[in-house]
């Protein structure tokens, strides 16, 4: 996102770092779980009851092991997409339409990426989430999601390329996916991708936002506000959910979701979990089964950024809708998120990290049976609108942030 949009942002979403004690049961002081020391609870925009107990507001946990984090590099270009190299390398995309190889050591930029496609960066749109081929060292396959403008407007697309050894520029370059329909908007594209354990991409877009096109997220043959399933050749997997439904897009995963840009595989279980952008309130942490309606925008636990509520009546609940495992109120403005499966921090053993843009912070959840059992606030000293988080082979996390930041987050 871009300045204008951070302006934007104000209106149209309201969108710690040294942490003990990991684990903690739900207690009043779960109503201080997401503040810092000796401030008080910031209160709900939307007075909605959870569902069950724990859905929201869970217990303050805090770290105990020695940590660092170290800001690596300020040199970025509003990155927006980071993943680790086979070579321990880190490669990022930028918002304007590149990516970069950069040394996660030194911060040196090794490379500045170019010959991609176009892209429409304005507001929310321009190079988006990006993946490697799970057999990159021999095929140098990268997979990467942007905003593509075309005359009538614009769309979520999904590309892969060529990148060659030591290569500066991406080759074999192909468009293999485009959301449909096209809409002439500016905001709410999804854009994370990550590859299954089948060798199939999944992939998160947005309703768009606007009233006319949030009711498409409960629309099947739309792709907006969908987490689809395709080949690495843009089609539809042949186990997918709606293959059978004539009336139905058969790359369509999961729906009813809001404008999802954190996608993560639990490293264990191998379930997929997905985060969304709530209105005013009721972002959310999703846990993701195919074929599953998720609700937006018929049932939620956020208002309308005016305030007004949402539906008439608002309703939270609704049967063939699934809950939200966790909801934040206020918002987390959930980005890019990753699980921790290493071993340098073993008390962060499978817990999900995920990069909050207005909350200026990362936080660490602890998950407990498909539930969220405590919550942590990490580098909300920095005062950065985080973006995405990812994890090094050495344990080491590295987070960026809007404004051009990467920081180290690793064991002392």
């Amino acid at each position: 996102m871009k300045m204008f949009f951070a302006l934007a942002l104000s209106a149209l979403s309201l969108l710690a770092c040294k942490p003990k004690n990991q684990q903690a049961t739900p207690t009043a002081a779960a109503q201080d779980s997401l503040t810092h020391k000796n401030t008080p609870p910031k209160p709900d925009n939307a007075h909605y009851a959870p569902a069950f107990e724990g859905q929201t507001r869970a217990p303050q946990v805090q770290t105990q092991t020695d940590y660092e984090v170290i800001l690596r590099s300020d040199k970025l270009q509003e990155p927006w997409g980071i993943t680790p190299m086979p070579d321990g390398n880190l490669l990022l995309t930028e918002n304007k339409g590149f990516m970069r190889l950069l040394n996660p050591e030194t911060g040196e930029i090794l490379q500045d990426i170019k010959g991609f496609p176009d892209v429409d960066d304005r507001a929310q749109g321009g190079m988006l989430g990006l993946c490697l081929s799970p057999e990159f060292e021999q095929d140098r396959m990268v997979f990467w999601t942007f905003t593509e403008r075309v005359a009538d407007g614009n769309h979520t697309a999904v590309a892969k390329g060529k990148l060659p050894q030591g290569a500066d520029k991406i080759e074999q370059v192909q468009v293999i996916y485009r959301a449909s329909p096209t809409y002439d908007g500016r905001l709410h594209y999804g854009g994370r991708i990550l590859f299954d354990d089948a060798g199939n991409l999944l992939v998160s877009i947005g309703e768009r936002s606007d009233k006319q096109t949030r009711v498409k997220a409960q629309d099947l043959s739309t792709s907006f506000g969908k987490i689809i399933r395709i080949t690495r050749d843009g089609q539809a997997v042949a186990s997918n959910p709606f293959v059978d439904q004539p009336e139905a897009l058969p790359e369509i995963y999961s729906y009813g979701h809001r404008n999802p840009q954190g996608l993560a595989i639990h490293p264990e279980t191998r379930a997929l979990w997905s985060n969304e952008f709530g209105p005013r309130g009721g972002d959310e942490l999703n846990l993701i089964e195919p074929g599953k309606n998720y609700g937006w925008p018929v049932i939620t636990y956020g208002v309308e950024y005016s305030g007004a509520e949402i539906g008439d009546p608002p309703i939270q609940q609704k049967e063939g809708m699934e809950q939200p495992v966790y909801y934040w109120d206020p918002v987390l403005s959930p980005s890019g998120m990753s699980f921790y499966s290493g071993d340098a921090i073993p008390e962060w053993k499978n817990n999900l990290f995920l990069a909050g843009l207005s909350s200026q912070h990362i936080a660490r959840l602890v998950l407990e049976d498909n539930r969220v059992v405590g919550e942590e606030r990490l580098l909300a000293d920095k005062g950065e609108r985080f973006r995405a988080i990812t994890e090094a082979k050495d344990g080491k996390l590295y987070a960026i942030s809007q404004s051009g930041k990467l920081f180290v987050i690793q064991k002392k």
